[in-house]
């Protein structure tokens, strides 16, 4: 604070007192708050006193209203817990008048009252302080067994009448056109054969057409029969469902099989079966293994996957209940023929019914899948195996009876044999089934050439063949019948195989080498049948004996030929060629081109050489008596005589 200044001089002094003033002042100022602040602190103190007296006076009051508040609390839980427990109560009345009413007036209201009495059990069984808990579980348990068991009924009678058997003609129209037959299987005719083995179904390629399996149940009964079958098996029913399931599905498969002409064979069954009519049912067989895995089988399992979806081991296990006892019946007549008697006519049957099964390996192994199915699948993939030994095994009994053939079939033309002709068409039919002789050998050649595999059996079987040929070729007496013989079978087989695929894979060297083999065997006949008559129209030996002029007998030539020998060489050429047209018109040269080829190569021989003898010395015998007797044929009768050669006739026939 600014001292005022005092004009008249005197102004300390006046300062002074009036900061003594001023102080003086603020010390009763401060004396007076000390004495407040003391009353103050006292007051307080003493309120402070009261306040715990009177909160020590409070606290049984607190203590109280504590209690009553808890109180309430507990109440309003009490309360409310037995509101949930009493609707939990409200609701298992309302479920079960449901259940007791049964689930075939409203199964998706059924199905919600088994869900609410679940709800309920499980309810009770986390509430079993709840006193009565135990008997309203009780209670509950039963009635949801008992809501099962309706289920149960309900989903069998829903399952069995929707399930019938597929009548053949509706199977027939889920195959491909060119797949139906033109028949009813179920049908034969007088001779016993049935009817589908006139389909014209039997084509390659037929694994690419396109199958439609028939619907077997209602689209709209099968969410139904899901839910149903979902009730069961949360339940735990599962075995009571297989149980049903298969009972009522099997036999119905079973019958839509017989009705389509599926029979149940054994071993002996197929054993004494007349070949013809098995043959037949072998037939049948391939179109039924078709028609079952691609439309009843996969039907099925359509069925299943729908009705038993989300539960995949049980799916499985109800598709192999249902499946296996037709799936036996079809296998058993495929193994059946598998271990019959061994026979070269059923090498073809075989590889069909191998073919087959190759061409239904991954349906097969895409329905029959999971742990359920195991045994049918091996059982499937095991016929395909014991099918590919036994054809397999066939091939080898087919190459020893060629070669150890001893049939005594007549064939005294010469012409081809029966063997030749039935082996040459045996190969021909095996290249039909190329495809499926080369998956064969891989199933028993790893990492073989499939190719040259084929081309080796089919040498060995034609060898086989040629070695049987030329122990046939040695019964014939005559030699030059030994070498047509064998010149006409071998030209069969080169003629064949250039004309078919066995072309490609035996080779043109296969087939040319055996063109030059045809070649020397017509050049063995020639020199053999032809050497000796020849031989008349030689001017070796013509000369009379000593160069004698005996010309007053016999006559001479010029060249001092003998009259008598010219003669006697006519009268044995006469002789021989007259035999050697009686016989060789009764042998057979069966090919048009080689049969005149040959004639021609005789011809080109004998008649330059007979023209030439008889104009040389023909005079010989025209100047003396009975030319005609010697000179019996001109050139132009021997040619049209040859043209006689090689056709086969009888003895009895009248010469043209």
């Amino acid at each position: 604070m600014g001292i005022p200044r005092n004009p008249g001089g005197g102004g300390v002094e006046g300062g002074v007192d009036m900061l003594s003033e001023r102080a003086r002042m603020m010390r009763d100022s401060l004396q007076k708050s000390q004495s407040i602040t003391d009353n103050v602190v006292n007051i307080l103190g003493s309120f402070d006193h009261r306040l715990s007296a009177l909160e020590t006076a409070m606290r049984p009051t607190q203590i109280r209203t504590h209690a009553i508040r808890t109180a309430h609390g507990n109440i309003d839980k009490t309360l409310k817990a037995a509101e949930v427990i009493l609707s939990q109560f409200d609701i298992s009345r309302q479920a079960e008048v449901k259940i007791l009413k049964g689930p075939h007036e409203d199964l998706e209201s059924y199905l919600q009252a088994i869900e609410q009495l679940r709800n309920n059990i499980r309810f009770f069984s986390n509430n079993k302080s709840f006193k009565s808990s135990d008997g309203v579980l009780n209670h509950a348990n039963s009635l949801l067994t008992k809501a099962i068991s309706k289920l149960e009924d309900e989903f069998k009678q829903l399952l069995l009448s929707y399930s019938k058997p597929v009548e053949p003609d509706r199977l027939f129209e889920c195959l491909p056109n060119s797949m139906r037959p033109l028949s009813s299987p179920g049908h034969q005719d007088s001779s016993g054969k049935s009817l589908l083995s006139n389909s014209n179904a039997e084509q390659n390629g037929s694994e690419n057409a396109v199958y439609t399996p028939p619907t077997l149940i209602p689209p709209r009964i099968l969410p139904l029969l899901h839910d149903l079958a979902q009730q069961m098996v949360q339940a735990s029913r599962q075995q009571q469902f297989i149980n049903i399931y298969r009972d009522i599905r099997s036999p119905v498969l079973e019958e839509s099989l017989r009705n389509l002409g599926v029979e149940k064979l054994s071993k002996d069954d197929v054993q004494k079966m007349q070949w013809e009519v098995l043959e037949a049912k072998i037939g049948n067989w391939i179109h039924f293994m078709r028609i079952a895995v691609r439309l009843l089988f996969a039907g099925e399992r359509k069925v299943c996957d729908q009705i038993l979806e989300g539960f995949d081991s049980l799916n499985d296990q109800c598709f192999a209940e249902v499946t296996t006892a037709s799936v036996a019946v079809l296998l058993s007549f495929g193994d059946a023929i598998a271990k019959s008697k061994r026979s070269p006519e059923k090498l073809f049957v075989l590889l069909d019914m191998y073919e087959i099964m190759r061409e239904l390996h991954l349906e097969i192994e895409s329905l029959f899948r999971g742990k359920a199915c195991n045994e049918i699948r091996e059982s499937a993939f095991g016929l395909t195996k014991q099918l590919a030994q036994t054809a397999k095994e066939t091939f080898g009994d087919f190459e020893e009876a060629v070669e150890k053939d001893a049939t005594k079939t007549a064939v005294s033309d010469g012409t081809v044999h029966p063997l030749t002709s039935y082996v040459i068409n045996y190969v021909k039919f095996l290249f039909d089934y190329q495809s499926t002789l080369k998956q064969l050998f891989q199933e028993f050649e790893n990492g073989g050439d499939s190719n040259s595999q084929l081309a080796a059996v089919t040498m060995r079987i034609m060898q086989a063949l040629q070695t049987n040929l030329d122990g046939k070729s040695k019964q014939y007496k005559d030699s030059a019948l030994t070498h047509l013989f064998l010149m006409n079978n071998i030209h069969y087989m080169v003629r064949s195989v250039r004309r078919s695929e066995a072309k490609d894979l035996l080779g043109d060297d296969w087939v040319q080498r055996h063109r030059r083999v045809v070649q020397q065997h017509a050049n063995q006949y020639k020199r053999i049948a032809w050497a000796k008559i020849l031989q008349c129209l030689s001017i070796q030996g013509l000369t009379s004996s000593g160069g004698s002029n005996s010309g007053s007998v016999d006559g001479q030539n010029s060249s001092g030929v003998s009259r008598s020998v010219v003669k006697d060489r006519l009268k044995i050429f006469n002789a021989q060629f007259e035999e050697l047209h009686q016989r060789q018109t009764q042998w057979a040269v069966p090919d048009t081109e080689l049969r005149e080829s040959l004639r021609l190569a005789v011809a080109e021989v004998l008649l330059p050489a007979y023209r030439s003898f008889i104009k040389r010395f023909g005079p010989l015998v025209e100047s003396g008596k009975n030319a005609q007797k010697y000179i019996r044929f001109s050139a132009e009768d021997l040619d049209r005589m040859l043209g006689e050669f090689f056709e086969g006739k009888t003895l009895n026939e009248p010469k043209r």
